[in-house]
């Protein structure tokens, strides 16, 4: 195993001709994909890494730097491609990695053969012609609830995250990760997160596109599925599902995985 694949825990499953790489979002590792790997393997050759941050990374090798835009993560996506000897692949991406991945897409746009987008959002924060659903008091107040105490704060967002109770057990899972994670690591990665604006390069990604969105999701309000529909570059179709939460994977899998399946099995129809 290579540097790389050690650093962010590859793991590769599956022996299909065709790569698919599955991307977790703020405060979850690879294990958020459970439900849906045993449904992929048999078909396709399936990526499995952590992004740096996740509490199953080494917080050693956290570059504060590095990992204060977006486009750190992208070349990690790169190099796990690279090293792998990936020369195109599927890219499903969840929450912020569906950004990630659009980065990556536009950097290395042969490696993308098509991006899947699940609950991502170029922009979290409201502005003059845009809803992203936050504004700036809101933002300042989760990073001081996470500064002042991170596991009460953890025990209160994870249940709005998910959508659900406390005893859901999606909400215990995104609980379990965030938790696992090194608070001062988890607020820099939140505020770079929630700060982005990505806006400006969806017109730069030309890799057909598949956005897949929750009914009600507290981090991504509706509108932006149509949002990014409208500003890619490339081809998209949007499919808003009747789930109920940022983490449909977790808390709605029997309603998302036939969605995701026909979304990575179907290319767009020009």
């Amino acid at each position: 195993m290579g540097i790389v694949q050690e650093a962010h825990n590859v793991k590769v499953l599956g022996s299909g001709e065709r790569v698919i790489v599955l991307a977790h979002g703020f405060g979850a590792d690879q294990s958020v994909w459970k439900h849906l790997v045993p449904h992929l393997v048999g078909e396709y050759r399936v990526v499995l890494y952590d992004n740096m941050g996740a509490g199953t990374t080494n917080p050693d090798y956290f570059d504060f730097n590095r990992y204060s835009t977006l486009e750190g993560y992208s070349y990690d996506v790169l190099a796990i491609l690279e090293e792998l000897q990936v020369e195109s692949c599927i890219y499903v991406g969840h929450s912020v990695s569906a950004m990630i991945g659009a980065i990556a897409s536009t950097i290395r746009p042969d490696l993308f053969s098509k991006l899947i987008m699940l609950s991502g959002s170029p922009r979290y924060l409201n502005d003059a012609d845009y809803y992203g659903g936050f504004e700036q008091e809101d933002l300042d107040q989760l990073f001081e609830a996470m500064r002042t105490n991170y596991k009460a704060w953890v025990s209160g967002f994870a249940p709005l995250c998910v959508g659900g109770d406390m005893d859901s057990v999606a909400v215990q899972e995104l609980s379990r990760t965030l938790f696992n994670m090194r608070p001062d690591i988890a607020l820099s990665v939140a505020q770079t997160i929630f700060h982005c604006d990505m806006r400006q390069i969806l017109r730069l990604v030309t890799a057909p596109t598949h956005i897949i969105q929750s009914m009600k999701d507290l981090a991504v309000p509706v509108v932006v599925s149509e949002y990014l529909h409208q500003h890619l570059g490339g081809d998209s179709v949007v499919e808003v599902m009747s789930t109920d939460g940022h983490l449909p994977q977790l808390s709605s899998p029997d309603i998302l995985i036939p969605v995701i399946l026909r979304h990575i099995r179907q290319d767009i129809a020009v």
